[in-house]
This record gives structure tokens, C-alpha cells and sequence, in this order.
């Protein structure tokens, strides 16, 4: 493999080697998460605050025993938040409880049904979390407009949809996402509506700099199963991505080996 492949995810500075984030969330208990995550080889884990108990419930069983934060970064969000202020007060308490981690992952949703961004929620609540000291990595629309302004509030990663949260229904507008990532100076990682491994992969070719999934792997049948082929479906989507696919051609045959010198010719 050469030296370009083994290029890390950078995100705030620090440098990781895979490029899969997984979320901790809809197993049936500690153990399965934890056999999960190791399978899919991710060194990012997104744990929903107001969900997940990491500490605020003593004498109780913590995903921190099962997923030990010396080796995995912890992300904290904000799954189940519907405003700005109840976005920035969920990701104050997960700083005191991690002992003061600044990265952090930012959702503010717009209703229960779709959990569709709130767009103008999520814009206030990052500028103020930024201004704090947060490094947010922020869930968003796939518009390529609201992708800059989060940027440019000074967002470390921007994390577009793929189609809705918990839907499995994959890339619904690569368009929109190639607009992101041609004009995003951040990491772009798709945050979303991933099914399974062809939807991981194809983000990857697209150009993205990674994939944040939970449900795809926590809904299947075999979650360990799936998140081995998670990680699989990643790193050869990246592959593809860097070795540059060939042109598509409509009615142009182009055989696969040489005509010239062939026997009798």
C-alpha cells in the first residue's frame, strides 16, 4: 500500500487511523457495544449524553467500563436536544463529567419525527459552544451553504446527512455532498441514513473524509458481522476514492486487452 493510503483523519488536530465513527447506542447491552466497536476498528465513539450513562449515575453499569476512554476518544452529543441552550447545557455537563474534553459532537434537531436538523438552532448553538472552547463536529443538512457557515464559525468537521437518521436509506444526493466537499477546508464525514457497507463505501469514493454510523450497525442482525464489513466497506471506498476511478463511457466498447497482434492478423 502506498504512503497516500495510510494518510490519517485529522479532525482538531489529532490524527487517527481510521476513518469509521461509531455510535455506542440501540445495542442490547455494554458487552455487544463493546465487541462492535472493536470489530469495526473505529477510535471515535459518539455516546449520547442525555442517554448513556458515563458517570452521572453511580452504582450503575457505564459505557465507560465497557469502552475505556484511554483508548477510545469519547464524543459526546447531543442526540435528543431541540434547541440551542439545551444543545450548549448537555455538552457542559459532558465536559465535567470527561474531565474537561473539548470535542464534541453537535446536533440540534427539529422534531422528533424526521430528527432533520434545525439548522438555525444548530448555527447559534455552535457559534457559542466555539466561542467556549468546544471543537464541534456538527450533524447539518447537505447544503453546501449552511456547510461554510458552520465552517466558518469554526467547526472542525462538518457531518451532512446521507438521508435521515436512523432510516438506512443511504446517499439520497451525492450531488450536494461532492458541493460540500470540494468547497470544505474541514473534514466532510457523512452522518446518517447509512444502511450498510455499499453506503459507506460510496460515501468514501465520493470524497468523504469518513463515516459516523450507529444504526447501521446496531440494527443489524449481526452487529459485530456488520461492523467488521463497515470497516471493510471504509477503507476500500477510500482506496477507490484516491486511485481514481476510470471515465464512465455511454456505447464506447473498449476492450478489456490489446487487439494489435493477435494470432492470424
Amino acid at each position: 500500500m502506498t504512503q497516500v493510503l495510510l494518510t490519517p483523519l485529522t479532525i482538531a488536530g489529532t490524527a487517527y487511523s481510521s476513518r469509521l465513527l461509531v455510535g455506542t447506542g440501540k445495542y442490547k447491552d455494554f458487552d455487544e457495544t463493546r465487541r462492535a466497536v472493536e470489530a469495526s476498528g473505529a477510535e471515535i465513539v459518539t455516546v449520547a449524553i442525555r442517554r448513556t450513562n458515563i458517570g452521572q449515575e453511580p452504582g450503575q453499569p457505564s459505557l465507560l467500563d465497557a469502552l475505556p476512554p484511554d483508548r477510545y476518544t469519547y464524543l459526546p452529543n447531543t442526540a435528543g436536544c431541540y434547541s440551542a441552550d439545551e444543545a450548549v447545557r448537555t455538552l457542559r455537563l459532558a465536559r465535567e463529567l470527561l474531565d474537561g474534553h473539548s470535542l464534541v459532537k453537535l446536533e440540534v434537531l427539529g422534531d422528533p419525527q424526521t430528527l432533520f436538523p434545525n439548522m438555525p438552532e444548530t448555527l447559534k448553538a455552535a457559534e457559542t459552544l466555539v466561542k467556549d472552547g468546544f471543537q464541534v463536529m456538527v450533524y447539518c443538512s447537505d447544503d453546501p451553504i449552511q456547510a461554510k457557515l458552520l465552517e466558518s464559525i469554526g467547526c472542525v468537521a462538518v457531518m451532512p446527512l446521507a438521508s435521515l437518521i436512523g432510516s438506512g436509506l443511504g446517499i439520497l444526493n451525492p450531488w450536494n455532498l461532492k458541493l460540500i466537499i470540494d468547497a470544505a477546508k474541514v473534514p466532510v464525514l457523512v452522518d446518517a441514513g447509512v444502511g450498510t457497507a455499499s453506503d459507506a463505501a460510496i460515501a468514501m469514493e465520493l470524497g468523504c473524509d469518513g463515516v459516523l454510523m450507529n444504526t447501521a450497525i446496531a440494527g443489524a442482525q449481526n452487529p459485530v458481522l456488520m461492523a467488521g464489513a463497515m470497516k471493510k466497506a471504509v477503507e476500500a471506498g477510500r482506496e477507490a476514492f484516491l486511485a481514481g476511478r476510470m471515465p464512465k463511457k455511454l456505447y464506447s466498447a473498449s476492450p478489456s486487452s490489446p487487439t494489435g497482434g493477435l494470432i492470424g492478423s
